[in-house]
């Protein structure tokens, strides 16, 4: 019920929001939500079960295509993004079978093979996916909203609904299950969990999320191509939810906003320089991974437990502190 209360919170503060914020500001909701749904599965599969994965960019790239196909057969965005979500559950069993068997750095090695495969059959098969170009999302926005206010509107509330079913997920007996498997595995073999199927699950639930991030980021970009899931964006998707803090959903929360705040933090730095055109786009192109490379030693030097870590010390500290 706690849950559900505060899910109806954000959902009511996400209408207000976006009736107050202009469309560029609306068009930044919308991104952070669909990185959260992203983030947030993550955070499931690797704070929750202990699996690492450095391909759910990839899985985005599949939810992402899922949609751009689906719009051009009907002009049906909640039954694309439906399918987007059936599509990427798929390809996380499939991929889920394989990781289960896996780990360590053979996991990563695995999930990092997907990453750069997705995009590479998208170049490979030109007639399919039309390569580099990528294709067009048909849309038919509403009306009486502006189409920024729609959008943050579709993703916001996806994002939410992917909240309020992790977050209940979490304090399931799957979710038990899942902590247990990533504490130790032969104690929860012992205990009667079946391992390698909560592993599996784990990553079909993570797969979902994933794909519906990817099949926001084509609605709301209104196209679809391989260079926007490039194998970066696995990386970032992963530092994001460390930073974050690995262990919690507002963490993935964190880690969302981080992502659509350093390309700002990117572009402001770059603005004030005076650099050739060939250095300012290198600078464009590295720059942002080693802010993140960065950003994650001083947290995890500084607070281990990511910023959501850091914040709750915080909160307890002042909470004890008149008592004290």
């Amino acid at each position: 019920m706690r849950t559900l209360l505060w899910s109806v919170a954000a959902a009511a503060g996400l209408v207000a929001a976006t009736a107050m914020l202009d469309p560029f500001r609306n068009y930044q909701l919308a991104t952070i939500a669909a990185y959260l749904c992203a983030t947030a599965g993550l955070t499931v599969l690797t704070g929750l079960n202990g699996q690492l994965s450095l391909g759910h960019g990839a899985l985005m790239a599949i939810g992402a295509y899922t949609v751009a196909f689906a719009q051009k057969s009907w002009d049906s965005l909640y039954l694309s993004l439906a399918l987007a979500v059936v599509v990427t559950t798929v390809a996380g069993a499939v991929v889920g079978l394989a990781a289960a068997r896996l780990r360590g750095p053979y996991l990563a090695g695995a999930t990092l093979a997907l990453a750069i495969a997705v995009p590479s059959i998208t170049i490979t098969f030109q007639s399919v996916f039309n390569s580099e170009q990528g294709l067009p999302v048909f849309l038919t926005p509403p009306r009486t909203l502006d189409i920024e206010r729609w959008q943050a509107l579709v993703a916001g509330g996806a994002a939410v609904l992917v909240m309020w079913l992790l977050a209940n997920l979490s304090r399931s007996h799957l979710g038990r299950r899942m902590r247990a498997v990533r504490d130790n595995e032969v104690a929860a073999s012992l205990t009667g969990v079946a391992v390698s199927r909560t592993q599996v699950l784990a990553f079909v639930i993570s797969s979902a999320c994933a794909g519906l991030g990817g099949a926001l980021m084509a609605f709301l970009a209104q196209s679809v191509s391989p260079g926007a899931f490039p194998l970066t964006l696995s990386l970032f998707l992963l530092m994001a939810v460390v930073i974050g803090g690995l262990g919690s959903l507002a963490g993935a929360l964190w880690g969302a906003v981080l992502l659509v705040a350093l390309p700002d933090v990117i572009h402001s730095l770059t603005e004030g320089m005076v650099l050739k055109p060939a250095m300012a786009s290198r600078l464009e192109g590295n720059l942002p991974l080693a802010i993140f490379g960065v950003t994650l030693i001083i947290v995890m030097l500084a607070a281990p437990g990511g910023l959501q870590g850091l914040f709750s010390r915080l909160l307890k500290r002042g909470h004890h502190a008149p008592n004290s």
